[in-house]
C-alpha cells in the first residue's frame, strides 16, 4: 500500500540571534512561531515506522501539496502536518486530501480548527456538560474582566504545544492581566483566551480508536515538583521547550499516573465524553486539571498530538504508548490502521 506523509518541518535554527529571534524567516516572528512543527528525527521516525509495512511517499505541507497530493495518489495519508498561520491552520491539508478523495488520518477539517480555537471547543464541552474551567475571550487590554477571582490563566486562543504560554501566563493582578493580554494580541495577533486556574494536579490522555472501540493509552501525570523553585506550576513553554531537554531531561511525567481507581475512572470517562463531543477520529491527547476538589476539568484537545520518537524526549503520547506495551512504529501502524478500519480499506 501507497502511504503518504505530510507533515511540516521544523527550519534549522539560525546560529546568530537578535534580542532572541533568528535572523531570515524569525525575524519579526516570536521565537516559538514554529514550535508545533516536527524536526526532522521526527518525520524519519514515523517514515521508517510506516515503511515497515508500506511504501511512504513524501509530502511536506507547503504552497504546492496539492499538486504533490494529485500527482501521488497515495491510497492513504498519514497526517502530522501542523499548518503555517492563522486559526485553522491544521485544516488546510484534511480540506484538500477531502477535495481530493484522499482518505487520511486523524480528525477532521472542522474537529480541527474547532479544538484549536480553545473558546470554541470550551463551548461546545460546556453544551455537553462536560467540565471546562469558567473562560472569557477578550481582545484588548481595554476590555472588562468579568473573571474575577485570581489567579488567572491568559494565553493565546489559537496555539499548542504551549505556544505563547510562558510561566508568566498565571496572572495575580488586573494591571499584570492588561500587560499579558497587550503582550498576546501585540506578539501572536490573535485573541486572547482567559479562564480560572485551576490549583488541583495535571494529567494528560492519550486516546486511540473510533465509534465506542476508543482506547485509553496509560494515564499521564504532570509532576511540577520537578521543576525550578518558585515557579509556577503550569506546564509552560519553558517547562516543555528549555528547562526539560533531551540532553538533560526532567523527571517531569509519571506514566502510568499514582493514583486511585476511583480518579483513574473519572479521568477516563471525562476524556471519553471530551473526544466525543468534539468528533475526534483515530487518536488524540487531552489536557486534564483538578480543581481544589480533585475533580478533573478538560483545559484543552490535541488532535495532532506531538510524536517525538526519543523517550528522553518526554512526549506523552509515545510515552503513554509505551506504557501500554507498543513501540515507536507499533504506535504508529496502529493509528494507520484504525484510520483503515474507520474507511473500510
Amino acid at each position: 500500500m501507497q502511504v503518504g506523509l505530510t507533515f511540516n518541518l521544523k527550519p534549522v535554527p539560525a546560529p546568530d540571534l537578535i534580542r532572541g529571534q533568528e535572523k531570515g524567516f524569525r525575524e519579526g516572528l516570536p521565537p516559538d512561531w514554529d514550535v508545533e512543527w516536527d524536526t526532522e528525527e521526527t518525520i524519519e521516525s514515523v517514515r521508517s515506522a510506516l515503511s515497515t509495512k508500506h511504501e511512504v511517499i513524501m509530502i511536506e505541507a507547503d504552497e504546492n501539496s496539492c499538486e504533490k497530493l494529485k500527482s501521488s495518489q497515495p491510497d492513504i495519508v498519514f497526517n502530522i502536518a501542523e499548518g503555517k498561520d492563522g486559526p485553522n491552520r491544521e485544516s488546510y491539508i484534511p480540506v484538500l486530501m477531502e477535495m481530493l478523495n484522499i482518505p487520511y488520518t486523524g480528525s477532521d477539517p472542522m474537529t480541527l480548527s474547532l479544538c484549536l480555537d480553545k473558546g470554541r471547543a470550551k463551548e461546545i464541552l460546556s453544551f455537553y456538560k462536560i467540565s471546562t474551567p469558567k473562560f472569557q475571550i477578550v481582545s484588548s487590554p481595554s476590555e472588562e474582566i468579568r473573571l474575577k477571582k485570581f489567579p488567572l490563566m491568559v494565553k493565546p486562543l489559537h496555539e499548542g504545544s504551549s505556544k505563547g504560554v510562558k510561566n508568566d501566563a498565571v496572572v495575580f493582578t488586573t494591571d499584570h492581566i492588561k500587560k499579558k493580554i497587550e503582550e498576546i494580541t501585540t506578539v501572536y495577533h490573535q485573541p486572547v483566551l482567559v479562564e480560572e486556574y485551576l490549583n488541583g494536579r495535571e494529567f494528560t490522555v492519550a486516546l486511540m480508536g473510533n465509534d465506542g472501540d476508543t482506547r485509553v493509552l496509560p494515564i499521564v501525570e504532570i509532576k511540577f515538583d520537578s521543576l525550578p523553585q518558585h515557579i509556577n506550576p503550569i506546564y509552560s513553554y519553558e517547562a516543555k521547550w528549555i528547562w526539560d531537554r533531551s540532553d538533560r531531561p526532567l523527571e517531569i511525567f509519571q506514566c502510568p499516573a499514582d493514583i486511585h481507581d476511583e480518579l483513574k475512572a473519572e479521568i477516563e470517562e471525562i476524556a471519553l465524553k471530551a473526544y466525543k463531543s468534539l468528533r475526534c477520529r483515530d487518536w488524540c491527547r487531552i489536557d486534564i486539571r483538578l480543581d481544589s476538589k480533585g475533580s478533573p476539568y478538560i483545559l484543552e484537545l490535541n488532535p495532532l498530538p506531538g510524536i517525538l520518537p526519543r523517550p528522553e524526549d518526554n512526549s506523552c503520547f509515545p510515552k503513554a504508548a509505551m506504557t501500554a506495551g507498543m513501540s515507536y512504529n507499533e504506535m504508529i501502524l496502529s493509528v494507520l490502521n484504525i484510520a483503515l478500519k474507520r474507511y473500510g480499506i
